[in-house]
């Protein structure tokens, strides 16, 4: 009797499936120290990803099985291993966190192959881009696993979208066996595939936007503060730091909060030149590219052109939300010129759009101070303590204003509250020990 070769390369499906239940709980238990592993080392690396795992149920290892098989009948090659029996998913929000994520297994598990699935593929998989990388089982794990064809661990790389698009395509495309011959259900599947991945790269674009406006604003925030140094009617000896670095960013804000309401808005009326203005890397955010641009000059010390783009924002009458926002920027732009009049007055303007804009009193505070209003500070600062009563640099101030207008115990009261917020604050430190001196004398 003759056997033909195929069949005798054909598993026994019930001897197999009892072998895969007795090693089922090996495998549960190995992919979920894996699963550990990986999220921490990418936690480590800022990175915030879901992740998902799962071990291949048997029906879908044989189903595979059987194709592997027939490929390598097919291809006269050696037998494929089953590689992803045990799979995890790393899903991030961004382009950049896949890229990174790849390379951060690279630094921390031994690599056996990547595939990049992509445009090439067939509509079944239909393009759209996944990277599946194959990790070594650690050496500590291969006792759980011993009945693996591969040892290996398949980790896969995804956006949000291009999950979105696998789950859905798994159940259109996959599932379905269906394979799309009309012209006008290919497109408007193609247009879909396109859609997506044009919106994973947008949705970088904008974060690399955002990164860069907050880094411009951190920069804007320091040089506002060292000009506050530099008019400042008492240092304390040796002070080398402006207030941002001195330990007091602010409580409760990580950087300038409010301009995150800007980004992703774009007011495409905004075309009116402005001079020396490079336009074409800005259009394309629209209003919040003007604000970079008018950020980046700020940063530069070229105020004027900072002034003239603030300017240009506000004379095209933005809603009031970003109104307030720009006459505060604008305000500390004139501040920096020494312009404390054209600061004080926009620092108002500010206020009236939006009367609960802690920063915007602290601002004027500041100028009234510099101007020697000094009650007027106060009444400024204790506005600005009303909305946010843990702003360390209002409480300071205050304090600071207090013990000018000769009013020592309030003066006591206000540091000894900030240095609560800000216990090692050189500043207060310095100015507490002011108070107490002036305190003994009075005692005495």
């Amino acid at each position: 009797m003759i056997v033909e070769q195929s069949v005798l390369l054909i598993p026994d499906k019930a001897k197999l499936a009892l072998l895969y239940e007795k090693s089922r709980k090996g495998y549960e238990e190995a992919l979920s120290i894996i699963l550990d592993r990986v999220g921490a080392v990418l936690t480590q690396k800022g990175l915030k990803p879901t992740l998902k795992s799962r071990v291949k149920e048997f029906e879908s290892f044989y189903s595979k099985k059987l194709r592997l098989l027939k490929k390598a009948w097919t291809e006269k090659s050696g037998p494929y291993p089953v590689n992803d029996v045990l799979a995890l998913r790393v899903v991030c929000p961004f382009l950049g966190d896949i890229d990174l994520a790849e390379r951060v297994l690279a630094e921390h598990f031994s690599i056996e192959e990547v595939e990049r699935k992509g445009a090439q593929h067939s509509f079944r998989e239909f393009g759209y881009e996944s990277i599946h990388v194959l990790i070594k089982l650690p050496e500590d794990l291969l006792k759980l696993c011993p009945n693996l064809e591969r040892n290996v661990v398949e980790v896969q790389l995804r956006t949000i979208l291009q999950e979105a698009w696998a789950e859905v395509e798994h159940e259109l495309v996959y599932k379905a066996e269906f394979t799309p011959f009309d012209e006008p259900m290919r497109r408007k599947l193609a247009a879909l595939n396109a859609n997506l991945t044009l919106s994973d790269i947008i949705f970088q674009e904008i974060l690399e936007f955002e990164k860069r406006l907050t880094s411009e604003l951190g920069h804007r925030r320091e040089a506002f503060y060292r000009k506050i140094e530099e008019v400042s009617d008492e240092l304390p000896p040796g002070r080398g730091k402006d207030e941002n670095d001195s330990g007091g960013q602010e409580a409760g804000d990580s950087a300038d909060q409010d301009i995150g309401d800007l980004l992703l808005r774009t007011d495409e009326h905004i075309r009116s030149s402005v001079p020396g203005l490079e336009r074409d890397s800005y259009q394309s955010f629209g209003m919040d590219g003007l604000l970079l641009a008018a950020l980046e000059a700020h940063n530069k010390a070229d105020f004027e052109q900072a002034i003239r783009i603030y300017s240009e924002i506000l004379k095209n009458r933005p809603e009031k939300e970003i109104s307030s926002v720009v006459y505060k920027h604008r305000g500390m732009a004139h501040f920096a010129q020494s312009k404390y009049k054209e600061a004080q007055e926009d620092f108002s303007s500010c206020l009236a759009i939006d009367p609960g804009c802690y920063k915007a009193l602290y601002y004027r505070g500041v100028v009234k101070d510099v101007l020697k209003d000094i009650p007027g500070a106060v009444e400024d600062f204790s506005g600005a303590l009303a909305l946010h009563p843990y702003h360390f640099f209002s409480r300071y101030r205050r304090a600071e204003s207090y013990f000018k207008m000769g009013d020592v115990a309030s003066a006591h009261a206000d540091c000894e509250i900030a240095l609560r917020i800000e216990p090692k604050n050189p500043l207060a430190l310095h100015l507490f020990a002011k108070i107490k001196e002036k305190l003994a004398l009075e005692d005495f």
